[in-house]
């Protein structure tokens, strides 16, 4: 009998992404994505709030239900033989993102190719030492 054993990369948490109808700073919109993301750089526990534009294309589950995300040093590797909701892409220069479904839910990965505090400089967030 064959066994295939799946590598698990390294998951460290980075944030939790809840969908809300609430109002959100316009600094916080996203023209490239239709949404609104804020407060994840405010928050020291990685909350971020996500509100969706009407003509946001993104699929309604990412929309509709919280996602977890983890960052990885192999995005190719954590998606790998798993449902792909969202294939890798680079919404900002240095980063690869990509969502999969896991038990009904949404979960998002990210590779930086630097520190991260290079890609998204933000006094509040990072301390570059």
């Amino acid at each position: 009998m064959a066994y295939l054993f799946l590598v698990m990369p390294e998951l460290r948490y980075h944030h939790i992404g809840i969908p809300t109808d609430r109002p959100l700073p316009a600094e916080d919109y996203s023209e490239k994505y239709k949404l609104y993301a804020s407060g994840y750089f405010q928050s020291p526990y990685g909350v971020e709030w996500m509100k969706f534009g009407p003509d946001c294309t993104l699929p309604e589950l990412v929309k509709t239900v919280p996602h977890v995300a983890f960052v990885v040093d192999d995005i190719k590797l954590a998606i790998a033989g798993k449902e792909v909701l969202i294939e890798p892409n680079s919404p900002v220069e240095g980063v690869t993102v990509a969502f999969i479904v896991h038990n009904g839910a949404p979960i998002e990965f990210l590779q930086f190719d630097r520190p991260e505090a290079e890609i998204w400089a933000h006094e509040s967030k990072f301390k570059i030492t």
